[in-house]
């Protein structure tokens, strides 16, 4: 077992040995080839700072808006028909911005000052397509993030130089506030004409209400007036023929008057008593007068008796003889011209029995005469206006540079350990 136990123990540090003779062999390899390894490093970090100088500079500019003042919207609400709130602008706004139609319009507008990035061979659209995907980036609220505080809607634009970046994002961001400002005029006149229409309609139809109202009055009153006059001529036959069976009855009555008085002797008005001194019988007076008790007709004598009995047979109507007649008369005379159906019927300007029209007309004045100074309504508010940046931010020189040493050093101690591992092979060769 001693002679098992020191080989291991030999064979452990030689490799440990070789290992530390390997390790001082690689450094000591590219130290030798620290030349080369300087070279490539130089030769890298030229490239890479030729690189940076030549490199066309990149600028960023951005145009933030915020929702604007509640008092800058009051112009619009105070009209009563549309409401807008701040964040609600805002957002239209930023759906505006985010249109690729809004972008392209403002593009097509002013392509003079994207001129440093216009390719000749494309058309308007593909020119565009590029530009708006390479170097302009809408900016807005993380919807992710609870920050409504910091709500806000941008557009970034990076830009080679030579060109107006500035003047660009501050036009997209002023391109999309008029084109909504446009959109909520279109929407305001349409909402108005849409009231005044209703309005009109309103008129219209409580026009045609009241014409049916007054229509309905009159054939009402018409009504009204036909029933009562036929009730009044059927009274008015009624009592024509009552009269005339009492007249019948009377001549009757004095026909038989006329026939006792004759037998009587009677020509002139009597009376019981009267008539008892002319009569008497053995030496006896006879005298039959009743008290309180109304003398018979015959009484009258024939002569009062044919004159009544003629009279009536010549009357040729009784209607004289009953005050109900004449009242009946004067009511149909009455009912001839209903002085209520004249009025409604000559009435000129009907409107003004109308209550509500007054209300609607004032309405209507109101909304025609209502304009909003689009040109002073603020519908956000420019929290961060674009301006020439000092300084690009591509490409990063110094961080250029750096990369350049590095990646340099490394290829040039690449280079210096193949350079060694030929070296070896040719000697040991």
């Amino acid at each position: 077992m001693s002679s098992n136990i020191p080989v291991p123990h030999q064979s452990n540090n030689a490799a440990h040995d070789a290992d530390e003779i390997d390790l001082f062999e690689l450094f000591q390899s590219i130290w030798q080839e620290k030349i080369l390894i300087i070279i490539i490093t130089a030769v890298v970090t030229v490239l890479a700072l030729i690189y940076a100088l030549t490199s066309t500079p990149i600028y960023q500019v951005q145009s933030i808006v915020k929702p604007a003042p509640t008092k800058d919207l009051d112009e619009l609400n105070g009209a009563g028909i549309y409401k807008l709130s701040p964040a609600e602008a805002l957002v239209q706004v930023g759906a505006s911005l985010e249109s690729y139609e809004t972008r392209l319009g403002y593009f097509k507008a002013h392509q003079e000052l994207f001129e440093p990035l216009l390719s000749p061979n494309k058309s308007v659209e593909q020119n565009f397509e590029r530009i708006n995907r390479e170097y302009i980036k809408i900016l807005k609220t993380d919807a992710k993030k609870d920050e409504s505080f910091a709500n806000y809607v941008g557009i970034q634009l990076q830009y080679p130089k030579g060109m107006d970046g500035a003047k660009i994002a501050n036009g997209f961001v002023e391109h999309a506030v008029n084109l909504e400002k446009e959109r909520i005029a279109a929407s305001l006149e349409v909402v108005i004409n849409n009231q005044l229409d209703r309005l009109r309609r309103k008129i219209s139809n409580a026009r045609a209400g009241y014409e049916a109202s007054k229509e309905a009055q009159i054939a009402q009153l018409t009504e009204k007036d036909v029933l009562k006059k036929a009730k009044l001529q059927d009274e008015l036959e009624v009592l024509r023929e009552e009269l005339k069976v009492r007249r019948q009855n009377r001549i009757m009555q004095l026909d038989e008057a006329i026939t006792i008085a004759t037998a009587l002797g009677i020509k002139k008005p009597a009376t019981p008593s009267s008539l008892a001194n002319e009569t008497r019988t053995s030496g006896s007076v006879i005298r039959t007068e009743v008290n309180s008790q109304q003398n018979p007709l015959y009484f009258m004598g024939t002569e009062a008796l044919n004159a009544e009995r003629d009279a009536l047979m010549a009357r040729e109507n009784d209607d004289f003889t009953s005050g109900r007649i004449v009242e009946i008369n004067t009511a149909l005379k009455l009912l001839e011209h209903n002085r209520q159906i004249e009025v409604l019927q000559a009435r000129e300007n009907e409107d003004l029995f109308l209550a509500e029209l007054a209300e609607n007309r004032k309405e209507i004045s109101r909304l025609k005469n209502l304009q909003v100074n689009m040109d002073k309504l603020n519908l956000v508010r420019v929290d961060q206006a674009a301006v020439e940046p000092t300084a690009p931010i591509k490409p990063k020189k110094s961080l250029i540079v750096a990369v350049g040493i590095v990646l340099g050093g490394m290829l040039g101690v690449f280079a210096a350990l193949i350079r060694s591992m030929i070296r070896k092979r040719k000697n040991a060769a």
